[in-house]
């Protein structure tokens, strides 16, 4: 299989992952920037180009995987489907409802496969969480309360307030969603670092019979890296998740649960969110599995995250017109 990777900054987390899989025979990136494009060669020994429309109209590739820009990722992704490839798109997929109707047009019109890179939903923890809500194994659910905490680990890409949803608390508004559904109410607070660089949110989410709030911070200094992870009050227990990672997604992860019983560690299968994703859309694509990112299912939270960015950022536009 030949993958085009789109992107020489966040591709990185899916280049670490497609250079480890067999079935991979090659990759190839495009940048716009030639010392990152030699990082891939340097680690990867993945060929590079400038060349976007070569790339994406190049015969040989079987997977397009965009992890540009947000705002040109349903451009892309529609132009990779006309042009008769299959589509990774990094999230969120859009930046308008608009745009993300476009792409699921564009997919039925094709028949084309796409993905998006809802990494969140193969969590072993978030998937806990799923069935614990479905089944009600502890109760019913009261509250549920996500954190993202991360430092600036990405060399010249800011996390203010413009980002906050779109590229840090989409994940969590996926879990939210999947779990309790579209709020009723919607209440959101934010903060920025003077430099514009890093900033904070709150957003309060309303239910009749429960009560959500997700909480998300790019203030962190660099020794902190990522951490977050999620609090989940049922009638009969509370379930605490935690995790720290570096900038691609990997590192530790702990569940506990807490009832009238004591505390009990939860035992979750292994495996890292990303490397999990990518995994499923090449079984999919080879046709051992059926597509669980497709981009109708991830409407709801793409919703919820745009209402929140525009909460965020309206006070600044009324502040810069």
């Amino acid at each position: 299989m030949k993958i085009a990777l789109l992107g020489a900054g966040f591709g990185e987390a899916h280049a670490a992952v497609y250079a480890h899989r067999p079935d991979v025979t090659e990759v190839v990136v495009f940048g716009r920037t030639p010392a990152k494009l030699e990082k891939f060669a340097d680690e990867y020994g993945f060929a590079s180009t400038t060349d976007l429309d070569a790339l994406i109209t190049d015969a040989s590739v079987d997977l397009v995987d965009i992890c540009l820009p947000t705002h040109l990722h349903a451009e892309v992704a529609v132009r990779a489907m006309e042009a008769g490839k299959d589509v990774l798109v990094e999230l969120p997929l859009a930046t308008s409802m608009d745009d993300a109707q476009r792409v699921i047009d564009t997919q039925r019109a094709t028949g084309r496969q796409v993905f998006v890179d809802m990494f969140s939903r193969f969590s072993p923890a978030n998937a806990y969480l799923r069935e614990a809500a479905g089944d009600q194994r502890y109760g019913a659910l009261l509250s549920l309360e996500t954190e993202s905490r991360t430092a600036l680990l990405w060399p010249g890409y800011n996390l203010g307030l413009d980002a906050m949803a779109m590229d840090v608390m989409h994940g969590d508004f996926d879990l939210v969603t999947s779990v309790l559904g579209a709020p009723d109410t919607v209440h959101v607070t934010g903060t920025e670092s003077p430099d514009g660089r890093g900033s904070a949110a709150d957003v309060l989410l309303g239910y009749p019979d429960a009560t959500a709030r997700c909480s998300a911070s790019s203030l962190m200094p660099q020794p902190y890296a990522m951490r977050g992870g999620y609090r989940a009050t049922f009638t009969g227990a509370v379930l605490e998740h935690t995790t720290a990672a570096g900038f691609t997604g990997q590192g530790s992860s702990t569940l506990t649960a807490y009832s009238a019983d004591g505390e009990h560690v939860i035992d979750l299968p292994d495996g890292h969110a990303y490397t999990v994703m990518i995994d499923h859309v090449l079984a999919c694509l080879a046709g051992h599995e059926k597509n669980r990112i497709e981009p109708a299912t991830a409407l709801d939270a793409l919703r919820l995250t745009l209402d929140v960015h525009h909460r965020l950022t309206a006070p600044r536009a009324a502040q810069q017109s």
